[in-house]
């Protein structure tokens, strides 16, 4: 015997038919996926900020711990101060900042990246510092942050790319011209500065 629907079974199928559809034309055009990419950003733009200043935290204490095993070696001791000074003084917001307020930010990282560069190679010469506790103890901290900071920055340039796809790339970039009229944002790009103490950068060994 064939079943036939009622007419409130038949409006309530039709009804979760249209959620269903509506749901997935909502999904598709960029309704949701445009500001959870945003949020995305927000987030890894907060996260490369805050490894950036964990880095900065640990420098006093390790141009200390330095200085008293290497007093003399004041040129680059103040070399790695002044660039410290000069990377926690460009204060932005990584997810909202401009192409030059973002290459100005990265340079100030960047000579903050060789100046510890150079600091370390200093510290291979004095063996009774490399085999103080305090000293290895922040180099280690100092190598684990350098790593996450890679991590975290990779991790922003990827939800540049994927929010700049969305809405700059059809079908989303329609729904981005109706309803948010957001614009690309720039991307980051590894400083040469970064660059080079990255790729000089001595091997820590304990």
């Amino acid at each position: 015997m064939i079943h036939r629907m009622t007419h409130r079974q038949s409006t309530r199928l039709s009804i979760a038919l249209w959620l269903l559809a509506t749901s997935l034309f909502l999904s598709a055009c960029g309704i949701q996926s445009i500001p959870q990419a945003e949020n995305e950003l927000d987030a890894t733009a907060a996260e490369v900020t805050n490894q950036y200043k964990r880095r900065a935290d640990l420098i006093p204490n390790l141009v200390s711990t330095v200085k008293g095993y290497a007093a003399h070696e004041q040129e680059t001791l103040t070399a790695v101060t002044e660039a410290r000074a000069k990377a926690t003084a460009m204060r932005i917001d990584p997810s909202q900042a401009s192409a030059e307020q973002i290459q100005q930010f990265q340079a100030a990282q960047g000579g903050l990246s060789q100046a510890l560069g150079r600091l370390m190679v200093v510290a291979e010469r004095y063996p009774d510092l490399k085999a103080d506790r305090n000293f290895r103890e922040l180099q280690a901290q100092l190598e684990g942050t350098e790593n996450r900071i890679t991590i975290a920055r990779q991790r922003h340039i990827d939800a540049i790319r994927r929010f700049n796809d969305l809405v700059a790339v059809p079908p989303t970039s329609f729904t981005n011209s109706l309803f948010y009229q957001h614009d690309k944002r720039p991307q980051w790009s590894l400083d040469p500065a970064e660059q080079k103490a990255v790729e000089q950068a001595p091997e820590v060994a304990f």
